[in-house]
């Protein structure tokens, strides 16, 4: 039997696509909370954003969803969408915005491998925002694997790190 091909190691995910209900409401969290900038829009029917100089990240439409609901618990879809903060500073630069504009928490983790927070878009959407620790500093299985676990996260202390 032949074994399967290996991903080469350069693959990425580049972007992830929204349904969404309301544009406007997707563009006051994405963008006006979390602060990723619109790189193209078309109308009120679809907005593409980006961190930084990338055509985009991730794109919001409501060319199937205008004023729908999220899926029902129970059924399958997206569980969450993941954003990678370089630092964890910025982690919690992200948390302070969070704070700030009322968004709930749904929870907080340290993976061993990351942090993360995890959280719902207006659209009730899955979202985790999390920083990578060093490669070096991974927990590691007896045979060398990665050994990721979940605790909580000490949200109080990271908040403390905010820019």
């Amino acid at each position: 039997m032949k074994s399967p091909q290996v991903i080469d190691p350069g693959v990425r995910i580049g972007h992830v696509h929204l349904k969404v209900a309301d544009l406007e409401r997707a563009l006051a969290f994405y963008r006006d909370v979390l602060g990723f900038e619109v790189t193209q829009r078309f109308g009120n029917s679809a907005a593409f954003i980006s961190a930084g100089d990338y055509h985009h990240h991730i794109g919001l439409n409501t060319w199937e969803s205008e004023g729908g609901s999220p899926p029902e618990p129970g059924t399958t879809g997206l569980y969450h969408l993941a954003i990678l903060y370089p630092t964890r500073a910025l982690l919690a630069d992200a948390l302070r915005r969070l704070v700030k504009a009322g968004i709930p928490l749904e929870g907080a983790s340290d993976h061993g491998v990351s942090e993360a927070l995890y959280l719902r878009d207006p659209d009730g959407n899955g979202v985790e925002l999390y920083w990578d620790r060093p490669k070096e500093q991974w927990p590691r299985s007896p045979d060398g694997g990665v050994a990721m676990f979940t605790h909580p996260l000490d949200v109080d202390a990271l908040l403390k790190e905010a820019a």
